[in-house]
């Protein structure tokens, strides 16, 4: 078992009126391959959730789509009732088909359906985070969302929500959500590689906003770079724990949720991400994503 700690690499943040951990988990990987279907080890998932919240994490990030409905059950296996310190994110928008795709569902209705099915499948009665995820499978797109979000206001204020986000959008859509409400986090892909949203970074670390980078290693294609290599090599570590020491350095709004289905690889992040890069490291590394 992973030793209980509440010095995590990065320490915390603000996200709404909850303190949490910039280090946290991303809960995807826990569903079948694709993500769709059970895991193929049941008790190994439960036990990874278990080790998650004894090494002092308290943020993890799930979907009801994974699965679709697989993450957010084995979340309440393992861990309800829920420990008070313990905050879980989500996200709606999208659907998934028998192929595995993920349709967009971003209708009133959809999305009502959306959050009611994460309030039942986590066993909750207020969700902590609702992320509205627009775009699609290939990355982000140009459009309102205002349809779609202020619906997820009227869910607010019914009380199902308390604090909203946005995922997968763009930087026109990221002012225009909070010109209707506030948000407290945006979720974008962002890695060493994929440097798309640097000057948002800036700008929400300036107003007290976090940003989430999902696929922070890679996603499905891990990250392969020769000067990340090369880093790692000098540092004795592993080319992922490069990647993640560096996002949190990168700003201190970064919250990082890399996933693992496996207790090994969970205690290999959380150290690998407590490695401290030097100015020479960090020039290195600036390399990739130019």
């Amino acid at each position: 078992m992973i030793a209980p700690t509440t010095s995590l690499p990065g320490g915390t943040w603000t996200l709404g009126n909850s303190t949490i951990t910039r280090f946290g988990y991303g809960a995807m990987q826990l569903a079948g391959p694709w993500v769709m279907g059970p895991p193929a080890d049941h008790d190994g998932a439960l036990a990874v959730l278990r080790e998650v919240v004894a090494a002092g994490i308290t943020h993890i990030d799930t979907s009801d789509a994974y699965g679709p409905r697989v993450t957010n059950e084995l979340i309440r296996a393992a861990l309800h009732p829920y420990p008070e310190s313990l905050f879980i994110a989500t996200k709606v928008g999208a659907n998934r088909d028998a192929q595995g795709g993920w349709p967009t569902a971003r209708r009133p209705e959809d999305l009502r359906k959306q959050v009611h099915e994460n309030l039942q499948s986590l066993g909750v009665e207020t969700l902590d985070l609702v992320n509205m995820r627009m775009g699609d499978a290939e990355g982000p797109k140009p459009g309102s969302l205002a349809e779609a979000f202020e619906t997820l206001v009227e869910l607010q204020r019914e009380g199902l929500i308390r604090h909203l986000g946005v995922s997968n959008v763009t930087t026109e859509q990221v002012a225009e959500a909070r010109g209707i409400a506030p948000i407290v986090c945006v979720q974008n892909m962002y890695n060493l590689a994929h440097r798309h949203d640097d000057d948002l970074i800036d700008r929400l670390a300036a107003d007290g906003i976090a940003y989430v980078p999902f696929f922070p290693l890679g996603g499905f294609t891990p990250l392969q770079s020769d000067e990340l290599s090369g880093v790692a090599v000098r540092l004795g570590a592993t080319p992922m724990s490069v990647a993640l020491a560096w996002l949190l350095q990168r700003s201190p709004n970064i919250l990082l949720i890399p996933g693992t289905s496996s207790t090994v690889h969970l205690s290999e992040n959380i150290v690998g991400a407590g490695l401290s890069l030097s100015d020479e490291d960090l020039a290195e590394l600036e390399s990739i994503g130019r």
